[in-house]
Protein backbone atom coordinates (compact mmCIF):
# COMPACT_ATOMS: atom_id res chain seq x y z
CA UNK A 1 0.00 0.00 0.00
CA UNK A 2 1.53 3.38 -0.97
CA UNK A 3 2.29 5.89 1.76
CA UNK A 4 0.70 9.32 1.75
CA UNK A 5 2.95 12.25 0.93
CA UNK A 6 4.09 14.27 3.99
CA UNK A 7 1.51 16.83 5.06
CA UNK A 8 -1.37 15.16 3.21
CA UNK A 9 -4.34 14.37 5.43
CA UNK A 10 -6.17 11.07 5.13
CA UNK A 11 -9.95 11.26 5.47
CA UNK A 12 -11.81 8.20 6.68
CA UNK A 13 -15.34 9.61 6.73
CA UNK A 14 -17.51 11.88 4.59
CA UNK A 15 -17.79 15.43 5.96
CA UNK A 16 -21.12 17.23 6.07
CA UNK A 17 -20.90 21.05 5.95
CA UNK A 18 -23.25 21.75 8.87
CA UNK A 19 -23.45 24.95 10.86
CA UNK A 20 -24.94 23.86 14.20
CA UNK A 21 -24.81 25.71 17.53
CA UNK A 22 -23.21 23.61 20.24
CA UNK A 23 -21.90 23.88 23.79
CA UNK A 24 -18.53 22.18 24.25
CA UNK A 25 -17.68 21.03 27.78
CA UNK A 26 -13.96 20.85 28.50
CA UNK A 27 -12.29 19.99 31.80
CA UNK A 28 -12.08 23.69 32.62
CA UNK A 29 -15.43 25.18 31.47
CA UNK A 30 -18.20 25.35 28.89
CA UNK A 31 -17.58 27.00 25.53
CA UNK A 32 -20.15 28.09 22.95
CA UNK A 33 -19.27 27.03 19.43
CA UNK A 34 -20.62 26.59 15.93
CA UNK A 35 -19.83 23.53 13.85
CA UNK A 36 -18.23 24.05 10.44
CA UNK A 37 -18.44 20.42 9.39
CA UNK A 38 -19.25 17.08 10.95
CA UNK A 39 -18.32 13.50 10.05
CA UNK A 40 -18.80 10.15 11.76
CA UNK A 41 -15.27 10.39 13.18
CA UNK A 42 -14.84 14.10 13.94
CA UNK A 43 -16.04 17.66 13.96
CA UNK A 44 -14.63 21.11 13.23
CA UNK A 45 -15.83 23.88 15.55
CA UNK A 46 -15.56 27.64 15.25
CA UNK A 47 -14.98 29.13 18.71
CA UNK A 48 -13.81 32.31 20.37
CA UNK A 49 -11.04 30.68 22.43
CA UNK A 50 -8.68 27.77 21.69
CA UNK A 51 -8.70 24.45 23.52
CA UNK A 52 -5.62 22.41 24.39
CA UNK A 53 -4.64 19.71 21.88
CA UNK A 54 -5.27 16.35 23.54
CA UNK A 55 -7.95 17.74 25.86
CA UNK A 56 -11.04 15.54 26.37
CA UNK A 57 -14.34 17.23 25.50
CA UNK A 58 -18.07 16.44 25.56
CA UNK A 59 -20.78 17.97 23.40
CA UNK A 60 -24.24 17.27 22.00
CA UNK A 61 -25.29 17.78 18.39
CA UNK A 62 -28.85 18.11 17.13
CA UNK A 63 -28.41 16.47 13.74
CA UNK A 64 -30.99 17.44 11.09
CA UNK A 65 -33.21 14.56 10.03
CA UNK A 66 -32.58 15.36 6.37
CA UNK A 67 -28.87 14.65 6.80
CA UNK A 68 -29.48 11.39 8.65
CA UNK A 69 -32.37 10.23 6.48
CA UNK A 70 -34.86 10.31 9.35
CA UNK A 71 -38.22 12.07 9.66
CA UNK A 72 -37.05 14.15 12.65
CA UNK A 73 -33.90 15.70 14.10
CA UNK A 74 -31.77 13.47 16.32
CA UNK A 75 -29.81 14.51 19.42
CA UNK A 76 -26.37 12.88 19.61
CA UNK A 77 -24.24 13.01 22.78
CA UNK A 78 -20.53 12.86 21.91
CA UNK A 79 -17.20 12.62 23.67
CA UNK A 80 -13.88 13.16 21.97
CA UNK A 81 -10.56 14.93 22.11
CA UNK A 82 -9.04 17.99 20.51
CA UNK A 83 -6.60 17.17 17.72
CA UNK A 84 -5.89 20.62 16.24
CA UNK A 85 -6.45 24.35 16.87
CA UNK A 86 -5.84 27.17 14.42
CA UNK A 87 -6.66 30.86 14.18
CA UNK A 88 -8.84 31.97 11.26
CA UNK A 89 -9.47 35.71 11.17
CA UNK A 90 -11.12 36.62 14.50
CA UNK A 91 -12.22 33.07 15.35
CA UNK A 92 -10.44 29.91 16.40
CA UNK A 93 -11.07 26.63 14.61
CA UNK A 94 -10.92 23.53 16.79
CA UNK A 95 -10.84 20.07 15.24
CA UNK A 96 -11.82 17.14 17.45
CA UNK A 97 -12.31 13.42 17.10
CA UNK A 98 -15.59 11.81 18.04
CA UNK A 99 -14.41 8.86 20.12
CA UNK A 100 -17.84 7.82 21.43
CA UNK A 101 -21.40 8.83 20.68
CA UNK A 102 -24.90 7.79 21.56
CA UNK A 103 -28.27 8.70 20.15
CA UNK A 104 -30.58 10.26 22.73
CA UNK A 105 -34.23 9.23 22.49
CA UNK A 106 -36.62 12.12 21.97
Amino acid sequence: MPENPPGQEVRCAVRFPLSLPVVVQSSRREHTALTCNVSASGVLFQMEAPLRVGERIAFSLRMPGGVLGTSHDVLVDCTGRVVRCSKSQAQTQVAATIDEYRFVEQ
